[in-house]
């Protein structure tokens, strides 16, 4: 057998000291893991743990999102045909990987114990969960509203779907702190009940539109996953690509609400920090996504693409360049080119509403020039006018 190249090598590290790390956590939690002893595990030296991963908490993290996006689903699967029924298949799937419900020694939800306390101990970790979970009940909201509308115009079932995030992720601490304190049947039908709630959900106006530029510009995506249905994404047709920071992730919403039928809405997911954020946006997506694959049809699954783009690659196909937390930048594509696009707080409502076109129009506006038609928009101006 020949020698492994540099990159073979650093991959292979880098799947010795996850393997070593899940044993490690496993075994002494993550406070009282060492990074002296995953190296010893892996036979790896101190240096090529850290030549892989920026530090114990980045490390860790990765655990917990490898564990997520590879956890085994059943094989024939009961969704839920109604709200009612879903939450309650979401609850069971959910619970079923607790240890109140599971007695695994190597199960996520046993290595997992930590992870709350390690999200609050840091405002870097705290403010970008507080959106991963807006993202996750913007999702789940999104996958209730296809089974059932809500019956006014302009309501939605986010709130409903926040409520029982809620309560799953409090049945989670409760699992580690009290095991066996609540009776999960009881846990299951709370949630059915949720989708029979009025919480007066009803999606608010975009305070402000951003003015929309035209553009004419080759769009070649590089190839990449749709996490929430954990299979490849669809970017080459007509829709909107959302490059959102973790601190923006809510914004993603006003993409899907003002987007027209039919058209393809991706977020683009991005961080200032990809060794120790990128793995926890992993880690939130796939815990809500894996559960919501098992308890929903497909033909509920939301239409929203969610993208994780640690490199940056995708987001640079878009033309944004340099990213962080706070990005928000959005475009708008059809028939393979980048028409329109829009930077700051209201991109994704400007990127939705805006009509790209080819050709003249009727009003006479140059081929390849935008419009936002969305309420309160601004008409971007036009070279030579």
């Amino acid at each position: 057998m020949g020698r492994l190249g540099r990159a073979q090598l650093q991959e292979r590290n880098r799947a010795k000291v996850l393997a070593a790390a899940v044993d490690e956590f496993a075994e002494r939690g993550f406070r009282d893991a060492k990074i002296d002893s995953i190296a010893e595990r892996a036979e790896l030296t101190r240096g090529a743990v850290y030549s892989n991963f920026p530090g114990k908490r980045a490390l860790y993290f990765t655990v917990l999102a490898d564990l997520a996006e590879r956890a085994p689903e059943p094989p024939n699967p009961e969704p839920g045909l109604t709200p009612r029924e879903a939450l309650g298949a979401l609850a069971r799937v959910w619970l079923a990987r607790l240890p109140l419900s599971v007695d695994e020694r190597y199960g996520m939800a046993r290595i997992g114990m930590d992870l709350m306390p390690e999200i609050l101990a840091d405002e870097r970790t705290r403010r970008p969960f507080a959106q991963l979970m807006k993202l996750d009940a913007i999702l789940l909201g999104l996958a209730l509203e296809r089974l059932r509308p809500p019956a006014t115009p302009g309501g939605r079932l986010v709130h409903v779907a926040e409520a029982a995030l809620t309560i799953l992720h409090g049945a989670n601490q409760m699992a580690a702190a009290a095991p066996g304190f609540t009776e999960p049947f009881n846990i299951v039908k709370a949630c059915e009940r949720l989708a029979g709630l009025d919480l007066d959900d009803m999606w608010p106006s975009t305070p402000w539109i951003p003015q929309a530029r035209p553009a004419d510009e080759p769009w070649s995506p590089p190839p990449a996953v749709n996490a929430v249905r954990a299979e490849p994404a669809r970017l080459t047709g007509d829709g909107v690509v959302a490059v959102l920071g973790l601190h923006r992730l809510e914004a993603a919403e006003e993409a899907v609400r003002a987007a027209p039928a039919g058209a393809t809405i991706t977020a683009v997911l991005v961080t200032g920090d990809p060794g120790e954020l990128a793995p926890l946006a992993r880690l939130a997506v796939a815990d809500l996504c894996g559960c919501l694959r098992q308890a929903f049809p497909p033909s509920a699954w939301p239409r929203l693409q969610v993208v994780l783009d640690d490199s940056g690659a995708l987001a640079a196909a878009a033309g944004v360049l340099a990213v962080s937390d706070a990005t928000e930048a959005a475009v708008r594509v059809q028939a393979g080119r980048i028409v329109m696009r829009a930077d700051g707080r209201g991109a994704c409502h400007t990127a939705a509403t805006a009509r790209g076109e080819a050709t003249a129009d009727e009003a006479g506006r140059p081929a390849g020039t935008a419009l936002d038609t969305g309420p309160g928009a601004v008409k971007p101006s036009v070279p030579g006018r």
